[in-house]
């Protein structure tokens, strides 16, 4: 298994592009936890619901990507931090609405808390109103 850098940079890519947990539970606890204070995430505090669900949106957004901007290893405290940008256009059927061919383009930190070589809960970092409000969702 990896170290917790190269973990974390493999899981981040797997769950941003779509693999859901099949690609990503490698690199994680069965049972690893998530949290996020969005509303849009409520209810989810398992990481692979979390993986899962960034799966289920490239539905709605076929095109979603990111932009990974800074990563940073905190090997004192066992955790990883990752800053990115995902942007997308949702052309594709699902959401809430019909497609509305409006793009979004979203800031968003996860804090990635090791055990061992592997993630044990992951915190995300996201305003999720806002990106709701550029796709025409709220």
């Amino acid at each position: 298994m990896p170290g917790i850098r190269e973990a974390a940079q493999r899981f981040f890519d797997a769950c941003e592009t779509g693999q859901g947990w099949e690609g990503c539970a490698e690199f994680c606890h069965p049972d690893a936890t998530f949290s996020s204070q969005t509303m849009a995430l409520e209810g989810i505090d398992t990481l692979e619901a979390y993986t899962e669900w960034m799966k289920g949106m490239l539905t709605p957004i076929p095109d979603g990507s990111y932009e990974l901007r800074a990563f940073a290893v905190d090997p004192a405290r066992d955790s990883v931090t990752a800053y990115g940008v995902f942007r997308g256009t949702h052309t594709g059927e699902g959401g809430p609405v019909p497609p509305t061919g409006r793009s979004f383009e979203a800031d968003y930190v996860y804090v990635m808390e090791f055990e061992g070589d592997r993630i044990r809960h992951m915190t995300k970092i996201w305003n999720d109103a806002i990106s709701l409000q550029q796709l025409g969702w709220a």
